[in-house]
């Protein structure tokens, strides 16, 4: 009963409502992000999207594409006075000035009087951009302003015109870093792509020398450039090179290994199949040979292709020495690229297998030296390598003023420390020492990689097998080279397959009067000087 009365009462309280009383509603849910409901747009949806002479209509699907996005700005104005137009652009990827003095001034302020106000008078009489884009459909209209272009809109015009006000900042020009000289020339490539291909037009002022341009990456459409020259390079490599570059189908394209990785001839190889520099020289010189070149933007490097062993052993600093210094300095660094990779192997053979190879004396030493070491000489070499690629690593991870001192530091503490404690011998820090030495005179970075990752497999064969074991790994290592192929040539080239022609650069470096051909891959040209230009003094009166 008195449930019933209580329920009777609050049903009469509701229906009796004093005036002015207002029903407690839910909070209103927040309101949609500018640009839609999230819609996923897709590259076919917008190639079928045209441009129309609605201008409300352009600027809505506009809106829906990018106008979830803080940094988009769309800028509505009337085209001298009287047409409606918009502007629309990314705000941190332009260059304000440009745009306020080249299109907006220019359309609002100082449009030339009795001129018409449509697309046609706008290109030819109104903007002074260098560079101008017709877009018809949405998708050409999403790439200009997602280049940092600017994108114009008039009422009554079927297109969208994109204007050319890139002003994102980009680093200097510097000194490289990597692939320093001493006599050479300072430059080195950056991030802008567009920078990149000044540097090597500088050196080679031809018409000959081509550019072709690709968008690689579904969400990155990052620029890539492929550079060769005319009647150098050979077109079977050309068409190979841009049928590799061109079926790449991922979604985002970061630099050069991604497009490296992606036109390789053996992927799981572990020896690169292209040359990365970042030195403009190289590159030129590399197309002088009748090479392809593929630059990246976003990557302050350049791939050379095709790559071969003896060039990638090569450094710009021997051509800017007399040629018998640059011969001698080439010997030191293939004796220091064999040091790297059979150091450490062939002291665990020598001491675990084959002490009858060292000298009497000397074997005292090494026997006084690993006298009271508890580990074989296998494991102490795996043991002092690996923590040699730590502290290499953690030099390179560490902040660059700290880097170079950890590095440094951390091997003499702890090379001393292990040696203090008995834990390894005084030679095995300098054979371990003198291989990480080696390497780094190794020119190409991605060369010395493998070799460092290569002693690892060879010091366990030298340990369970002797020079046996070495030699059988580095035989396995050789037959993998002369099989691998860097789009079509052999990795060993000149030396297998033999071609005498091409030896004055490779075990030497011959003078610059002798060396009168190119190598093959510019087998259409094959001549680059003429005779008879050995210098001598002059001829007596």
């Amino acid at each position: 009963m008195r449930r019933r009365l209580i329920r009777k009462l609050s049903d009469l309280l509701i229906q009796s409502k004093r005036p002015g009383w207002v029903e407690e509603t839910p909070p209103p849910s927040p309101p949609p992000p500018q640009g839609g409901s999230g819609r996923v747009w897709e590259p076919a949806e917008l190639k079928e999207m045209p441009v129309v002479p609605d201008l409300a209509a352009n600027l809505r699907v506009l809106r829906g594409l990018l106008g979830g996005n803080t940094d988009f700005v769309i800028r509505e104005f009337k085209a001298a006075g009287k047409v409606p137009a918009a502007l629309a652009y990314l705000s941190g990827m332009v260059e304000r000035a440009q745009l306020n003095y080249h299109i907006l001034e220019r359309l609002m302020l100082d449009y030339p009087a009795g001129t018409a106000v449509n697309m046609v008078a706008v290109r030819e009489r109104v903007i002074t951009v260098a560079e101008l884009e017709d877009c018809q459909n949405f998708w050409q209209v999403a790439e200009v302003v997602l280049a940092g272009k600017a994108v114009l809109f008039l009422a009554g015009e079927p297109q969208a015109l994109g204007l050319d006000t890139r002003g994102y900042e980009t680093r200097p020009i510097g000194d490289p870093e990597i692939e320093s000289v001493v006599r050479g020339p300072r430059d080195a490539f950056v991030e802008d792509i567009e920078r990149n291909i000044m540097l090597v037009r500088r050196r080679l002022k031809t018409p000959n020398l081509v550019v072709e341009r690709f968008n690689l990456g579904r969400l990155t459409q990052s620029v890539v450039v492929l550079l060769y020259i005319k009647g150098l390079a050979m077109p079977e490599l050309v068409a190979e090179v841009r049928s590799r570059v061109k079926r790449i189908d991922v979604d985002a394209v970061f630099g050069c290994h991604y497009v490296e990785e992606m036109v390789a001839d053996s992927p799981h190889s572990l020896f690169p199949q292209t040359i990365a520099t970042e030195r403009p020289d190289r590159v030129a010189a590399a197309l002088c040979e009748g090479k392809v070149v593929c630059l990246i933007d976003t990557a302050p490097m350049a791939l050379i292709l095709p790559a071969t062993l003896a060039a990638l052993l090569q450094s710009p600093e021997d051509y800017y020495h007399p040629y018998v210094i640059s011969t001698a300095i080439r010997w030191l660094r293939y004796l220091a690229f064999f040091i790297s990779v059979t150091a450490s192997p062939l002291y665990v053979a020598i001491t675990t297998f084959h002490q009858e190879m060292i000298p009497f004396r000397l074997l005292l030493s090494v026997a006084a030296a690993r006298e009271g070491v508890p580990l074989p000489a296998v494991l102490e070499a795996l043991v002092m390598e690996l923590t040699f690629e730590l502290l290499r690593e953690a030099g390179i991870r560490f902040p660059r003023p700290v880097g170079q001192a950890v590095s440094i530091v951390g091997a003499l503490v702890i090379g001393e420390a292990a040696v203090t404690a008995g834990v390894v011998s005084p030679l095995m820090v300098i054979i371990v020492a003198l291989a990480g030495i080696a390497s780094f005179a190794t020119p190409s970075y991605e060369l010395a990689i493998p070799m460092r990752l290569l002693r690892f497999p060879l010091m366990v064969l030298a340990g369970s097998f002797g020079l046996f074991g070495l030699t059988a790994g580095l035989l396995a290592m050789l037959v993998h080279l002369a099989g691998l192929r860097s789009f079509g040539v052999p990795y060993l080239s000149p030396v297998a397959p033999l071609k005498f022609a091409d030896l004055k650069d490779v075990l030497v470096r011959a003078p610059l009067w002798m060396m009168r051909t190119r190598p093959e891959t510019a087998k259409r040209n094959w001549y680059r000087m003429p005779p008879g230009l050995k210098p001598g003094p002059p001829p007596e009166e």
